[in-house]
């Protein structure tokens, strides 16, 4: 084996860097396999880096341009460092006199090896790239850095480092790096935008922010959550310059889309508060691989990523053929708010033996003495079979029996009673409560999700009331932040915005189609016997 692999030409003029990736990328993922490990946690293929730092440089030619210019590049998340090498190269290509110093941190103790060995074989300072957790152990405090690129995992718990998060979130707030919230536990993507954020340089320079991450992170959540309230920090402190879409089956381990956050803390004068949206998922930007690799059955090819890069740097959002896969957006257009819709309460009320059978269920009687229990159903026997149609003077009914009880009934009792022997109805009176004021019905409790550039009102009496004339907005339903009527939350749907709806087919074209369908074959069918 080891004389076949010497006898392979692996000469730089027979294997372009790109291929010699390729081998690399397809050796972890053999031995990634066999040891059970994810290998879409060890490294992101070299054309998507590649498509990433594109870029975050495409906008900073003045700045990289001349001599003595210094940049420092950050990973989180780096594996192998893939992209740490990736981004040194492409930035030396622009200015073969740069110097550029890399920095990583690397849970996994394999790539952590191998990403420190080629730090020291490529003159790199091996002492910046740090193991262990960079959720909970942050190895480099003090640093900021000027571009920050990353591919941390999806899907991937950060139970481990719960304590030490949430401790912090907590006690530093925004001092910290996860004061904007926390997600859910089981995916942990969204903590490492925040770290990297809590990196953004405040000089002149400023930093720029590429990171590929799932779907998960543009909507999951709804208003108020840990994931919305971490997207609304982002968007509204004006971060997101644009989102790009990828293909799918792109990486290794996973068919799965991926999307690229492009940040920056030193936006140009004509993206401030807008955030450009660009669809490369379509078949123009990617080509089918001869052999697949793991998943991975498509590359992005240089003449596309140059077309994305090309598309990105227009900031087009004409009637152009750009306009199909670019399209521009204030900030605002991706927020709503969730205004709480209520209904009024009606009940009815009977006293029968089914109605009873749940009195006897609940826990407040089943707490009273079997002796009391005795009595109660006696006197609630008493009251007439018929159905009440007010709550008041079923009560009423209600308080003259207890007048015949051997003790007296309490709150609990009273409402389980109440619970027990009432029923919906939509013919009986609202119930109120000692204001007057009609109680909601919880059951018919909804939410409505209003655009944020739209007043609450106007929607209100547009979408809701023509349909539920007796509903209202529960204005102690508010948002934490501004304190106004409704809980702000944000969202990036790119289905929404690049897939339009389409309305169905009717159902007496489909009909005919079947039917068609069922002659032919059942002429075929006839014609087969002859």
């Amino acid at each position: 084996m080891f004389l076949k692999f010497c006898e392979i030409d692996l000469h730089p003029q027979s294997i372009s860097s790109l291929e010699m990736g390729y081998l690399f990328e397809e050796l972890i993922r053999r031995f990634s396999e066999i040891s059970n490990e994810t290998a879409g946690e060890h490294f992101t293929p070299r054309e998507v880096i590649r498509l990433i730092v594109d870029l975050l440089i495409a906008n900073d030619d003045t700045k990289l341009t001349g001599r003595g210019i210094i940049r420092q590049v950050y990973d989180p998340a780096c594996g192998t460092g893939g992209m740490l090498a990736l981004t040194e190269e492409a930035l030396r290509e622009f200015n073969p006199s740069i110097r550029v110093e890399l920095f990583g941190q690397e849970l996994n103790d394999e790539s952590y090896a191998i990403c420190r060995s080629d730090m020291l074989i490529t003159g790199h300072d091996p002492e910046n790239i740090a193991p262990e957790s960079t959720l909970a152990n942050d190895a480099h405090p003090e640093k900021r850095f000027h571009y920050m690129l990353s591919n941390p995992p999806y899907g991937v718990d950060w139970k481990d480092d719960q304590d030490v998060v949430k401790a912090e979130a907590e006690s530093l707030g925004h001092e910290g790096r996860f004061g904007a919230g926390t997600p859910r536990v089981s995916d942990g993507q969204l903590l490492f935008l925040q770290h990297m954020i809590s990196k953004m340089r405040d000089d002149e320079a400023g930093s720029r922010i590429g990171i590929v991450m799932n779907g998960s992170p543009l909507f999951t959540g709804g208003a108020a959550s840990g994931e919305s309230e971490i997207r609304r920090w982002i968007l509204e402190n004006d971060w997101v310059e644009a989102i790009v879409a990828l293909p799918t089956n792109l990486f290794y381990n996973t068919d799965i889309q991926t999307f690229v956050w492009i940040l920056s803390n030193r936006k140009t004068t004509n993206r401030r508060g807008k955030i450009q949206l660009i669809d490369a998922s379509v078949d123009e930007f990617w080509t089918p691989l001869r052999k697949n690799l793991g998943q991975k059955n498509r590359e992005i090819h240089d003449e596309a990523r140059e077309n994305i890069v090309r598309v990105y740097g227009s900031f087009s959002n004409d009637d152009s053929r750009e306009s199909t896969v670019s399209k521009i957006f204030d900030v605002a257009d991706f927020g709503y708010r969730e205004i709480r819709i209520e209904r009024p309460l009606q009940l009815s009320f009977q006293v029968n033996e089914e109605r009873l059978a749940r009195l006897r269920d609940e826990k407040a009687f089943l707490a009273l003495g079997a002796e009391d229990q005795v009595d109660l159903l006696r006197v609630l026997g008493e009251i007439p079979k018929s159905i009440f149609k007010s709550r008041k003077k079923f009560s009423d009914e209600l308080s003259k029996v207890f007048h015949g009880l051997n003790f007296k009934v309490g709150a609990p009792v009273k409402k389980a009673i109440l619970n027990s022997l009432s029923k919906r109805d939509q013919s009986a009176s609202i119930c109120t409560d000692k204001k007057g004021n009609p109680e909601p019905d919880t059951d018919l409790r909804d939410h409505e999700v209003v655009p944020l550039k739209e007043d609450w009102r106007e929607y209100f009496e547009r979408e809701v009331k023509p349909f539920a004339p007796d509903a209202w907005v529960d204005e102690k339903h508010i948002d934490k932040t501004d304190k106004q009527i409704g809980r702000v939350g944000y969202e990036v749907n790119f289905n929404r915005h690049f897939r339009p709806y389409r309305k169905p087919r009717e159902i007496d074209d489909i009909d005919k189609e079947i039917f068609a369908i069922l002659d032919s074959l059942a002429k075929n069918i006839e014609e087969m016997r002859i």
